[in-house]
């Protein structure tokens, strides 16, 4: 089932002993497309702390209730290591990180998530941690945040076509299959989705998303049919 991410934002987060504050931004694999991390607001329970959270700590998503369970105790999102809300995500910091909860490692192995295709909570064997933490690692410049990706235009192979607004996820992998697309006037203000396959690259210093699509190709789906696809 896809889920708009948007929909998502402000959402209150419950842990196993308690509420933990509420969603406030998710960062993804810009190569994968896939959601790494929740960005959590955590108001005056853990003030001055960047807190996150992998998809291998959600549990249902209620939303009826606007509320996100995560399958962790507050103690163990308090003592889990301390990321500066200033500073970028350091592949050092996501081992430290790994450890700690004892996931398996999502950049090790051949699957999205390491291992398989979606975030299972597998044990990570304290040597192969170990081995991890001998490397230095610079900043992982391919995560990147879904709300500041929001209203970046999209660039056909012939001219821009309009901008992001939102953001189709796979609530079991977590994968983002889709972006939603405002056309305005270039498509009578009709809303589209694009794969995630279809996006060659992001211009982060010009703000727009790449796509192998011409505006020829998004006319040609039908009315009912919004949806561009891979073929």
């Amino acid at each position: 089932m896809l889920q708009n991410i948007k929909e998502i934002y402000g959402n209150k987060l419950a842990a196993l002993d308690g509420d933990i504050g509420h969603v406030k931004d998710f960062y993804f694999d810009d190569e994968n497309w896939v959601i790494r991390y929740l960005v959590a607001d955590t108001g005056s329970w853990l003030t001055g702390r960047l807190v996150l959270l992998t998809p291998h700590a959600f549990g249902k998503l209620d939303e009826s209730e606007k509320t996100l369970h995560i399958k962790l105790r507050k103690k163990q999102i308090q003592d889990s290591p301390s990321i500066e809300s200033h500073k970028p995500v350091s592949r050092q910091y996501e081992i430290e990180y790994y450890g700690y909860y004892g996931w398996p490692p999502y950049w090790d192995g051949g699957g999205m998530w390491g291992l398989g295709p979606y975030p299972v909570g597998l044990p990570l064997l304290e040597d192969k941690v170990k081995a991890h933490q001998k490397h230095k690692h610079r900043e992982d410049e391919h995560l990147r945040s879904t709300q500041d990706l929001s209203g970046y235009h999209i660039q056909t192979s012939d001219g821009e076509i309009g901008h992001v607004t939102d953001f189709m996820v796979d609530e079991k992998s977590w994968a983002i299959r889709e972006l939603v697309i405002e056309t305005g006037h270039w498509y009578s203000g009709k809303e589209i989705l694009i794969s995630s396959s279809k996006i060659k690259r992001i211009s982060y210093d010009e703000s727009k998303v790449f796509v192998s699509l011409t505006k020829e190709d998004i006319q040609r789906t039908s009315e009912n049919e919004i949806s561009v696809h891979s073929s």
